[in-house]
């Protein structure tokens, strides 16, 4: 539409003139809520076309009132900044200003070419202070051991059996479901393999070498940092968020030696035992689709197993069970402290919880297995 079409639009809200070549919109009549109504829709949509003329000259000292709803749906159709010519009132000014700081206009998304560099410090920072916390609690939970040594009345029997309970013996049936399916995928995969070169027999080596050593451990790791590492954050972060943890620093009860302590402690003891449960129920899983599959004999199986597998692998697998829930149980009540007293915290703070263990236990199995590589793995004669 031409400058000169323009000029011939005239509304009561509105009247645009063209001399020199140079076009202006005055803006009249009363730009207030109650007189607007249902023209309000309508108006908002020519100011923001008559917005588009870059050059167009806007007079606002013609309007007889404006109030904020007015002053709004201008605002709006400028885009949410000034046009470059323009005459207006103090009196309407103050109101511009007033928006202009309550609603600033949009910045245009520069890119910034140090952008791979600020984050990955970012990153870098955010994992050197988690770590600072893990090691700080790690220190003040020794000096607790320390403490309790030297005061073994004060030891919170209850609190690590409970845990114990909770993170040992509830845990029982998903970690032996997803060992038994675990076996038997894992003995339908290498029987078909053997068969082809007729090496059956060397079914129990793979399972026992695979199970004891690296799968059961490992399965049971993560399924309890997944069901117990979560389940201590949130325990933790529900009472930072009903200020039960302020609670117990007023009372002068230290928070490691009553909460992390006994998690640690329980998940140390507990995860060895679930680690053999889940190993043995995976065995006999494998056992079992072998002899479905290729008519491996059970007794046999079992009576060769030993032979196949030196007891060497048993302890090492029971010693990444150990090591594996000392340190879920840590990390869990590292991210259960760090709650903010929110329930948008809590949820990302159980998820970072989650997904920290599970990264630590797969770091610690590739540390075993670098330095324990070289006992288990010959076979006796």
């Amino acid at each position: 539409m031409s400058a000169n079409r323009l000029s011939e639009e005239i509304s009561p809200w509105y009247q645009l003139s063209t001399s020199n070549g140079a076009s202006s919109i005055k803006l009249t009549g009363h730009y207030t809520l109650i007189v607007l109504d249902q023209e309000l829709l309508k108006v908002a949509n020519r100011l923001k076309y008559f917005a588009t003329q870059s050059e167009l000259h806007w007079d606002l000292t013609n309007i007889q009132q404006m109030d904020h709803a007015g002053a709004v749906l201008i605002w709006r159709a400028w885009g949410k900044q000034y046009p470059s010519r323009l005459s207006i009132r103090p009196d309407q000014e103050k109101l511009f200003v007033h928006l202009e700081k309550a609603h600033p206009a949009p910045k245009s998304a520069r890119r910034d070419l140090l952008w791979p560099v600020l984050t990955l410090g970012r990153r870098f920072f955010l994992f050197w202070d988690h770590l600072l916390g893990i090691i700080t609690l790690s220190g003040q939970v020794l000096l607790d051991i320390l403490y309790l040594i030297r005061h073994p009345r004060q030891i919170p029997f209850r609190e690590i059996s409970a845990n114990l309970f909770r993170t040992g013996a509830q845990a029982l049936g998903i970690t032996a479901l997803v060992g038994f399916l675990i076996g038997i995928v894992l003995s339908y995969l290498t029987s078909e393999q053997l068969h082809t070169f007729g090496a059956d027999v060397f079914i129990i080596n793979i399972l026992g070498m695979s199970i004891i050593r690296e799968l059961g451990p490992m399965l049971a790791a993560i399924l309890v940092a997944g069901r117990s590492g979560s389940s201590m954050t949130a325990q933790l972060g529900v009472m930072r968020v009903t200020e039960e943890l302020d609670a117990l620093t007023v009372m002068g009860i230290p928070h490691s030696l009553r909460l992390v302590l006994p998690k640690i402690i329980a998940l140390g003891i507990a995860m060895p035992l679930v680690v053999l449960w889940t190993s043995a129920v995976a065995l006999l899983g494998g056992i079992l689709a072998a002899d479905l599959q290729i008519g491996l004999n059970f007794n046999y199986a079992l009576s060769s197993l030993p032979d196949a597998v030196p007891v060497a692998n048993l302890w090492i697998g029971l010693g990444k069970g150990v090591v594996c829930g000392m340190t879920i149980a840590l990390i869990a009540c590292h991210f259960g402290l760090r709650i903010k007293p929110n329930t948008e915290s809590l949820g990302e703070g159980t998820t970072n919880s989650v997904v920290t263990s599970i990264t630590a236990v797969i770091l610690i199995d590739a540390i075993f297995a670098v330095v324990f590589s070289n006992v288990g793995l010959k076979i006796p004669r």
